[in-house]
Order: C-alpha cells, then sequence, then structure tokens
C-alpha cells in the first residue's frame, strides 16, 4: 500500500511539475529574474500547491499519523544557524544558475540530457556531502 500510495504522489507531482512549467529550466529563470523579464506564473503554481498542502500538514500535525495510521515525526529543529543558511544559500545559487530544483531535476533526468546528468550527480554529491559527520 506504502509503494502504491508514493508512486500516485510521484505521479501526481511529476505531472504537476510538467503542467505547471517548473521543469522548464528558462521558465524557472524567467520566474526569478525579478528585474527584468519576471514571469510571475509559477507564484500562482506555488500558492496553489500551499492551499493543496497545507490542510493536510496540520490534519497530520493534529493526529500524529498519516491517512493510512503511520506515525508522521516532524523536524524538531526550528532554529535558523549557519547549517539551514548554508544550505539554503547554496540551494538558491545552484536554483538560480540551473533554473532547476531537485524534483525537477529528477524529471528532467528522464531525458538523459548532459545537463540533467551533471546537475543530478553534483545533487546526489552535495547530499552524500551533506551526510559526512560534523567536524563542529
Amino acid at each position: 500500500m506504502k509503494f502504491i500510495t508514493a508512486l500516485i504522489a510521484g505521479a501526481l507531482f511529476g505531472c504537476g511539475l510538467l503542467l505547471s512549467g517548473m521543469a522548464k529550466p528558462l521558465v524557472v529563470l524567467g520566474f526569478l529574474d525579478v528585474t527584468g523579464a519576471w514571469n510571475p506564473a509559477l507564484a500562482f503554481t506555488m500558492a496553489g500547491a500551499i492551499l493543496v498542502a497545507a490542510p493536510a500538514y496540520f490534519v497530520v500535525r493534529r493526529r500524529g499519523s498519516g491517512l493510512g495510521g503511520a506515525a508522521v515525526t516532524l523536524p524538531g529543529r526550528t532554529r535558523i544557524d549557519r547549517s539551514l543558511l548554508g544550505g539554503a544559500a547554496i540551494f538558491g545559487l545552484g536554483w538560480g544558475l540551473a533554473g532547476i530544483c531537485p524534483g525537477p531535476a529528477l524529471l528532467l533526468l528522464t531525458g538523459m540530457t548532459t545537463s540533467s546528468i551533471v546537475f543530478v550527480s553534483a545533487m546526489f554529491t552535495g547530499f552524500l556531502i551533506a551526510m559526512l559527520p560534523s567536524r563542529s
């Protein structure tokens, strides 16, 4: 059941990325270009996603479990620290330079273009680096 739910959610997410244009780096870069030819279309996509996700989040948060009854543990960290700011900055730089973020990158990988392969390889390298033990 868990696999089918994940498959349906992933397919729905992928369809949403395709329909909204978030899988097209030029559309994303147009959204990020607030001082030039700004394209606000993705703001409406993000607002729609928040409207759909927020009620489900609050229900799960209150219940402590998903619809299937599995316990859901939400992150306990609420502090803004160097690690969070550094990760957000790296994510923003990557998104701004390439016009791709992790979800659409996986969708673009199905086309096996050089840019998608390089981006996803770099993304997974970043994941591996983030999992290294901290030396602080």
